[in-house]
């Protein structure tokens, strides 16, 4: 990835953005953060030519994380998505069928898992 590249992060969780983000930037990320869908939707597009991946918790306030990645595929059909989530994969998969995610991080992750994940779906 290069410098102008980034991830955004999102989840509804303070502690978890802030710990993925220093996982991720300790990785040579750079990273924008966003706490629930709407803010996600409005990062992206206000950042969008920049942004190489969407890191998506599926499970927030307001907004959840299918409802976001909808819009996001409605703005761009080809940045990577990686889902999190403390649910299974097959039943986060599931919600989203049809929606383009690229993989999926069940939580909680370690900064080996999030990194390789990351580098794997960029």
């Amino acid at each position: 990835m290069m410098a102008n590249e980034r991830v955004l992060l999102v989840d509804d969780e303070e502690m978890i953005r802030q710990v993925a983000r220093r996982m991720l930037e300790r990785s040579g990320f750079s990273v924008i953060t966003a706490a629930d869908g709407f803010t996600a939707i409005e990062t992206f597009k206000q950042h969008r030519d920049q942004i190489r991946l969407v890191l998506l918790d599926m499970t927030m306030p307001r907004m959840d994380g299918a409802e976001a990645l909808f819009a996001i595929r409605q703005i761009s059909r080809d940045v990577p998505v990686v889902l999190t989530s403390g649910y299974s994969e097959q039943d986060t998969m599931e919600r989203c069928a049809g929606l383009a995610a690229v993989a999926f991080i069940q939580k909680p992750f370690t900064a080996f898992e999030l990194t390789f994940k990351v580098r794997e779906a960029a």
